[in-house]
């Protein structure tokens, strides 16, 4: 089980990982973690960076090196990890590595509900997406090849996503097969449906099942 963290805002984390190298002030940090591609890897909201790095100052995993002023601009704060910080760094890396937990991406949400569309519709918006998705696992892998002098260990994460992205395709091209060669159970159904307004009655059978009792 995930632990119930000071800071759990995945944007600590990159912030963490990124003052490692040196002290910085957050619009650095900023710079730095865009330039890394940090928000392609976590879901990072910018505008919560200065009350995100405040946090870390206050309990301890950062602290003020000092402040910097360049030209007209205001002066800025310059922080460094602290000993606790390089702590919790390594500890958060850890649970993140070791401990699944649940996930739920947009599509597997979409695709819980997905008797609302047609099937025909279903079909063609999955070859949609199916395209989308050969087009960037085509993009991944070239971008992979060209970042062949970089270490590895740089990369595992980008390796992850196109192995993600790979299975994903994988499914989306089995499912519209059955879709299009019409081998999908309970597809005459689907289509009835949507072609009458009537719930067919197996269909009404299965949502009287999951109907909480009175």
């Amino acid at each position: 089980m995930a632990k119930r963290r000071k800071v759990s805002n995945l944007l600590g984390l990159a912030v963490l990982s990124t003052v490692v190298t040196k002290p910085m002030h957050p619009y650095e940090m900023a710079a730095v973690m865009r330039a890394r591609g940090k928000d392609r890897d976590m879901d990072i909201k910018w505008g919560s960076l200065y009350t995100v790095v405040r946090n870390l100052e206050k309990h301890g995993f950062l602290a003020v090196e000092g402040s910097v002023r360049e030209g007209a601009r205001p002066e800025r704060t310059i922080y460094r990890i602290t000993d606790a910080g390089m702590a919790e760094l390594a500890d958060w890396v850890r649970e993140l590595i070791a401990v699944p937990e649940r996930e739920v991406p947009r599509f597997e949400a979409g695709l819980s509900v997905l008797g609302a569309l047609a099937p025909d519709e279903t079909a063609e918006l999955l070859r949609r997406r199916l395209d989308a998705l050969e087009r960037r696992i085509a993009d991944d892998r070239a971008a992979l090849a060209a970042a062949a002098e970089v270490p590895r260990v740089f990369l595992v994460e980008d390796e992850f996503d196109l192995a993600i992205r790979c299975a994903e395709a994988g499914w989306v091209r089995g499912f519209l097969a059955e879709l299009e060669d019409g081998t999908l159970p309970g597809l005459d159904s689907w289509r009835a449906y949507h072609e009458t307004g009537e719930i067919p009655p197996e269909l009404a059978e299965l949502a009287e099942r999951g109907a909480p009792e009175e």
